[in-house]
């Protein structure tokens, strides 16, 4: 982590939580003899580092063979500390009530407790704090035997003064950040996401980015999958910032340039046209809809800049519809709507962080504070972007709350 005051933050974020996770157990399970106490503690500290430790070693040595059996490892720890995070919130309510009342009697001695009770107020919020932390605990455990893989179809009606008559009722299937090399060669999550793809009738099917984690071979099991996408149309891609091989030591730049090769001639095999800061038309009729498609751009200084959008933008020429494929959300505001005539912008790249809340009236991911565009729909006058938060997952294998998505999107005339 490049900025030392994040990872500072970070640090005494997960101490402050491991603390009051402590604290919580303790109070509300811990045995009454001080020497019960005293093995409780030292047992539970044990078992906390212990957790941390197998985290840590497997996600620095997950490149070293096992990475899914050591991705999963690196997820308990992660599991255990969102769920900590949450304990904090009513035992920190309640160590401000004690202040409160402790700073109300004029800093006299506290009140002796009360004998006899079978269940003390310490011990009771305790408890509710440990089931609450168990909601997050249990949604990352089934994100990882089942939500890494539990596909979502989200239709979206677009409407615009300007669509042409012929593409009323238009489809478009955006898929993205698919992630292959995560699967470990496993062709059949991709295999029930291509029928369920298919299952939809789109008109135009589109992927914006992250073919691959690192290498063009991660993709190479699943072609025969991925080419059984059914479109009359052709299928139109981009590549992402995990596309050219950036987080991978080469032996030489020849090397690196020859991967990118490659993945070019994958998308090729699978039978989708890469856009390469170039533009496409589709005609209906005497009617036109243009279709850009850029290379990955982002405002963020961490992710590369190769994006041409004036080049792709002066291909599309005089189209009245105008629809722009980029990567990366942070694009739309750096350049995309200064540029008027684009009327739609499909982005992926989040991933929604994989975790979250995702419901009709709350969204909320941690991922919001680093991109105010992070999942679903924008608008900014008639321009339009939605962020799709990926078919597949990187890094860690679980998906809570922002499940992976298939985004149907339907163009009206206003």
């Amino acid at each position: 982590m490049r900025n030392p005051v994040i990872l500072w933050s970070l640090l005494v974020a997960i101490l402050v939580a491991e603390v009051y996770g402590y604290v919580a157990v303790r109070t509300a399970f811990a045995p009454t003899t001080p020497d019960g106490r005293r093995g409780f503690t030292l047992g539970y500290w044990l078992l906390t580092l212990g957790i941390w430790a197998v985290g840590i070693w497997a996600i620095m040595t997950r490149h070293k063979g096992e990475s899914e059996l050591k991705s999963y490892l690196f997820v308990l720890p992660l599991a255990l500390l969102a769920a900590k995070m949450v304990v904090i919130l009513p035992l920190l309510l309640e160590d401000v009530v004690r202040l409160g009342r402790w700073a109300a009697r004029g800093f006299s001695s506290p009140a002796p407790a009360a004998s006899g009770e079978a269940l003390t107020r310490s011990q009771f919020i305790s408890r509710l704090a440990l089931g609450l932390g168990l909601v997050p605990l249990l949604a990352m455990l089934w994100g990882m035997v089942r939500g890494k893989t539990d596909y979502t179809v989200r239709r979206v009606v677009l409407r615009y003064p300007n669509l042409p008559a012929s593409f009323e009722g238009f489809k478009i299937l955006q898929i993205s950040d698919l992630h292959t090399g995560s699967f470990n060669g496993n062709p059949e999550p991709m295999e029930r996401a291509v029928a369920l793809i298919n299952a939809q009738k789109a008109d135009l099917v589109v992927m914006t980015g992250d073919l691959v984690n690192n290498i063009a071979t991660e993709v190479e099991p699943h072609i025969a999958a991925l080419a059984g996408i059914t479109s009359e149309l052709p299928i139109f891609s981009i590549l992402g910032n995990h596309d050219y091989g950036d987080y991978v030591q080469w032996p030489s730049l020849d090397a690196k340039r020859e991967n990118l090769q490659r993945l070019a001639r994958n998308h090729a095999k699978i039978g989708w046209k890469l856009l390469l800061d170039e533009s496409h038309t589709i005609r209906r009729g005497q009617d036109e809809l243009a279709v850009l498609g850029v290379q990955n751009w982002s405002a963020h200084p961490q992710f590369p800049k190769h994006g041409k959008l004036a080049q792709a933008h002066a291909a599309s020429g005089n189209a009245p519809f105008k629809l722009l494929l980029s990567h990366d959300p942070s694009h739309w505001e750096a350049q995309v709507l200064d540029y008027k005539d684009i009327d739609l912008t499909l982005s992926g790249h989040t991933h929604g962080m994989q975790f979250g809340i995702n419901l009709p009236f709350f969204k909320w991911s941690p991922v919001q504070y680093s991109y105010p565009q992070w999942a679903g729909l924008y608008e900014q006058g008639r321009q339009k972007l939605y962020v799709n938060v990926g078919l597949g997952y990187l890094g860690v294998p679980m998906r809570a709350g922002f499940l992976p998505e298939i985004t149907v999107l339907e163009l009206r005339r206003a």
